[in-house]
């Protein structure tokens, strides 16, 4: 049996001179796996949660980073034990081999989603008939934004490094297979 479950949501605030920002970070228990999807950049927020679900950092089996930016990855090394998996690639420690999509061991499947950035991948998990996809920045708003689902929207926040036509393919796949969508900040919406 799969379960997922949100441990932290994602939010992203503007300041006076930058973002209080940090992903939205997902557990997933498959096949006696821990799975942590994008363990995010709040530390004590984190370590709280862990420590709540009764669950060590040592008992963390994958770490799942849907892109590069530091408010989704930044904590991935606490995890002592841990692959972590990239768009591409499988690092156990200095070892780096690909994945070709799969999280070995498990029910879950990696789909590549580039448009926020170039390298970018979203987790499918079925979880008994129905299908979560952990999104990542496929989909994100900001604190005060409404959380209307429009393919063809972005923020301001990384103008430079969007690519439109890449992101609402992506959009659309993730939208056609999902019965709920988990957004890198923002909350949960099912389709």
């Amino acid at each position: 049996m799969t379960e997922i479950k949100i441990l932290i949501q994602g939010y992203a605030r503007e300041i006076k001179n930058g973002w209080t920002a940090s992903s939205t970070v997902v557990l997933i228990k498959n096949r006696n796996k821990n799975i942590i999807v994008d363990p995010g950049c709040n530390r004590k927020k984190l370590l709280d949660v862990l420590e709540k679900e009764k669950l060590k950092t040592s008992e963390v089996d994958f770490i799942i980073s849907t892109h590069n930016h530091l408010d989704h990855i930044l904590l991935a090394g606490i995890f002592e034990n841990a692959k972590v998996l990239t768009t591409e690639e499988i690092y156990n420690n200095d070892k780096q081999t690909e994945h070709n999509n799969i999280v070995h061991g498990t029910d879950l499947k990696i789909i590549q989603t580039s448009g926020h950035c170039s390298e970018h991948c979203s987790v499918v998990v079925p979880v008994k008939e129905e299908i979560y996809v952990v999104a990542g920045d496929v989909f994100w708003w900001t604190d005060k934004e409404k959380q209307i689902v429009d393919i063809k929207k972005v923020d301001d926040a990384h103008p430079e490094e969007v690519d439109m036509k890449k992101l609402i393919e992506s959009r659309k796949e993730i939208l056609k297979i999902a019965d709920y969508i988990i957004p890198g900040h923002g909350k949960i919406f099912k389709v």
